[in-house]
Parts: structure tokens; sequence; C-alpha cells
């Protein structure tokens, strides 16, 4: 495992778990990682599914929600993109998947993802794969089956999902390639 040291004294948990390795892969385990990662990568046109937006905002409130990031297209008629984020840890074969625990609030953004998409904006679920061993994207169904059928109910309805495949390292978090989302 690798572990960081805030060098904070003040912080109730100086250290933090980043990476743990499972095999021959290194899986990155802090959730604090994905939406700022997420973020640079549609900064630097790294995710051509999200680029072209002259805007970016994180953290927007949206209905009873927030939704980590909206994206705008202020010089063009395109509708703003609202994107949520999602850690996709858990393996199951050649898949990630996720959630790998029962995710209400996980359902309850996909909800607001569809009103987003029913209001006449674009909406996108990323999972953002943290382990570079897997080769497709699937709902885990098997840990809740309800945010499986809610994500199928709201891709049907017009939500986008995508899964984005990224290798870490000690020198950084790599975005790999996009990968299969088998719904």
């Amino acid at each position: 495992m690798w572990i960081s040291d805030s060098g904070n004294s003040r912080r109730k948990l100086r250290h933090t778990l980043e990476m743990i390795r499972m095999g021959r892969t290194w899986v990155g385990v802090n959730t604090a990682n994905p939406n700022p990662a997420v973020t640079g990568f549609i900064r630097r046109s790294r995710i051509p599914e999200l680029a072209g937006y002259d805007e970016l905002e994180t953290e927007v409130r949206a209905g009873d929600s927030r939704i980590d990031l909206r994206l705008c297209a202020a010089s063009c008629r395109r509708p703003d993109c609202w994107v949520e984020v999602k850690s996709s840890t858990l393996r199951v074969g050649e898949h990630a998947a996720f959630p790998d625990a029962v995710s209400e609030r996980g359902r309850k953004h996909l909800e607001e993802l569809a009103a987003r998409v029913a209001a006449g904006d674009r909406a996108v679920i990323f999972f953002f794969v943290g382990r570079a061993d897997c080769r497709r994207f699937r709902p885990a169904d098997e840990v809740d089956p309800a945010y499986g059928e809610t994500l199928r109910r709201v891709v049907a309805a017009g939500v986008e999902a995508l899964a984005y495949r990224m290798r870490f390292s000690r020198r950084g978090i790599e975005l790999v390639d996009r990968l299969p989302v088998d719904l």
C-alpha cells in the first residue's frame, strides 16, 4: 500500500491511504482524488466526449442534490452538461463494477441527472475506474440491484454513461482509455 502524509499534525487523521496493490495493479482508493482528476482531464481536453465547453463549475446545486460538475458552452448554443463522477474500484472478472455497497445517494444522483436531461440539458454519469486491470464496466447488480435498475432506466432516458480506466502510480493518475459499458 501507499500512504501519503499531509504533514498537518492538527488534521484528525494526518495520513491518507492512497493506493493498494492487488496482484500487479495499483488500485486508487482515496475518494478525494477522482473529482479533481476528472476536472483536470476535462480542462486538458483528454476526455473527447466532454471537450468543447468554455466553463467548468464544481459542486453545483441541482434539485435536492449537488452534482459534481457542470460544463457550460457560453460561446455556442450547446446545452449545459452535468457530470456526476463515481469512483469504481470493484473488479468482477474483466469488469470494473459500481457500486461496491448499496448506494441510495448514488441512485438519487442518477435521478437528478435524468431530471437535467428532461429539462433539456445533457447529463453524464462518469465512472472513474481506479484500476488498470479491467477491460469493461458494468453495474454491480449483485451488490445493489436497485442501482443497476436505475442506471439502465436513466440511460434509456438519455443520460450518457462513460467509464474511463485509470492507472495509478506514485507519479500520479494517468487516464488510460475509455471502457465499454455493459448494461
